[in-house]
């Protein structure tokens, strides 16, 4: 039964991630076709074509390799001459130059006069910025809608100010699931004689309305000695208690360690349906991390690469869509989940992969959507300049001459899905 579960958990991952696809893309489509830009394709995959369908002009449908999507708007490189977008050099020397003269040629394999004014690169900046900028939005839609769906609607996780474990020993986060030892010291709760069970109500004099708070009062407290009151079986008891400094993680970074006041509790969660400020704030949280995992990708794909020769994956890793269904199947089946918890944590890691695509579509390099976004800015920039300095207009930007760093960028990304795809097989994120 739980190799079905695992399955399904991976399938409906799967669905949710060629649903993400085709929206993105759609996104990319809607505002072309509303601008006019003619689109001849529209796919989910790559590859060899698996199933299709013509509505119009444009060619719908599915290729073999499911890991991406792509909409074919017709007339994204200008050509050499933009009052005749039939012409293009037939011969040329250098590699570069030669890279961007075919894939000027196969752009304009099809393109008639009547298309001239349907045609990408002669669109206005900020129809351009909208058709690119489209997909991305879709993503950050999706992950809004998704991530609301998983706070607002099933909740979350929230600690109350009931205790519900009194640790027996005062060891380090490092050390951190390993048995209690005689030459551990006790935990000053447990020496206070706190209980599960117990209610704070408050810490040294005062009210205790949050977990947080009362954690934030504790570290603060250090090695001195505070009075804290509860509630036991419907009567208020008091108890003075010497804290301890303990070398525990920071709450604003856990990658930094700092010595702090220690209790020695932990407290009992309740299932909370949040508001909307709260997804709000969440989503920043975590754009800001999806963001700083970017900006350190390259760095964490050494450790991918050691992973593949023996080294220990850790459970932050980058992964590839090989890694991340395998999690989609752990997340169904581990700690035998309720259908509720299991379908809230795909709705979750679903809306996290959304959040990724946004941002990381908008690093402005080509082949990325940021990298057609960057040059229409530019352009907008460039032709503005040159009215205001009554200088001619400088027309549009080529993007053709920044095919050698798409290639270049393509390859890599490429190259590292390879990795991650290889390491995901070989020596995969557990969750368990």
């Amino acid at each position: 039964m739980t190799a079905v579960i695992y399955a399904l958990g991976v399938v409906v991952f799967l669905l949710g991630v060629a649903l993400s696809i085709a929206l993105h893309e759609m996104g990319h489509m809607w505002p072309a076709k509303k601008f006019g830009v003619k689109v001849t394709q529209f796919f989910v995959g790559f590859g060899r074509t698996v199933w299709s369908f013509r509505r119009g002009e444009t060619e719908y449908g599915l290729k073999l390799v499911p890991l991406g999507g792509f909409v074919k708007l017709v007339g994204m490189l200008p050509p050499e001459r933009d009052d005749d977008p039939s012409h293009a050099r037939t011969s040329n020397t250098g590699l570069f130059t030669q890279l961007a003269s075919d894939a000027r040629q196969l752009e304009y394999e099809t393109v008639t006069t009547a298309d001239t004014d349907r045609l990408f690169y002669r669109k206005p900046w900020w129809q351009k910025v909208i058709v690119m900028a489209g997909g991305p939005t879709v993503n950050l839609i999706i992950a809004t809608v998704l991530f609301s769906i998983s706070f607002m609607g099933f909740g979350v996780a929230t600690p109350t100010t009931t205790v519900g474990q009194v640790a027996d020993c005062a060891i380090t986060d490092a050390e951190a699931g390993r048995a209690c030892t005689d030459a551990d010291p006790p935990t000053p709760a447990k020496q206070a004689g706190l209980q599960a069970g117990d209610v704070i109500t408050s810490f040294d004099g005062e009210p205790i309305t949050s977990w947080d708070q009362l954690t934030r009062l504790i570290r603060a407290n250090g090695d001195e000695t505070a009075t804290i009151s509860f509630e036991r079986d419907g009567s208020e008891q008091t108890v003075d208690v010497t804290t301890s400094v303990l070398a525990r993680a920071a709450l604003d970074d856990p990658e930094r360690v700092e010595n702090v006041g220690f209790l020695g509790v932990t407290p009992t969660s309740v299932i909370e349906r949040q508001g909307p400020l709260f997804v709000v704030e969440e989503m920043g949280r975590m754009i800001g991390q999806t963001a700083e995992a970017i900006v350190h990708l390259p760095a964490r794909m050494v450790e991918v690469v050691k992973a593949v020769f023996g080294a220990e994956r850790e459970q932050d890793s980058p992964i590839s869509i090989v890694g991340a269904s395998r999690v989609a199947g752990e997340l169904v089946t581990v700690d035998q989940p309720t259908l509720a918890e299991g379908t809230q944590r795909i709705i979750t890691l679903l809306a996290g992969l959304n959040l990724f695509l946004w941002l990381f579509n908008l690093i402005p390099l080509l082949p990325l959507d940021g990298g057609h976004i960057a040059g229409a800015l530019w352009e907008a920039l460039r032709r503005g300049w040159a009215r205001l300095r009554g200088r001619p207009d400088p027309g549009y930007v080529d993007v053709a001459k920044m095919l050698p760093i798409a290639y270049a960028v393509g390859s890599v990304l490429m190259l590292m899905g390879v990795v991650l795809i290889f390491a995901d097989i070989v020596n995969p994120v557990s969750l368990s």
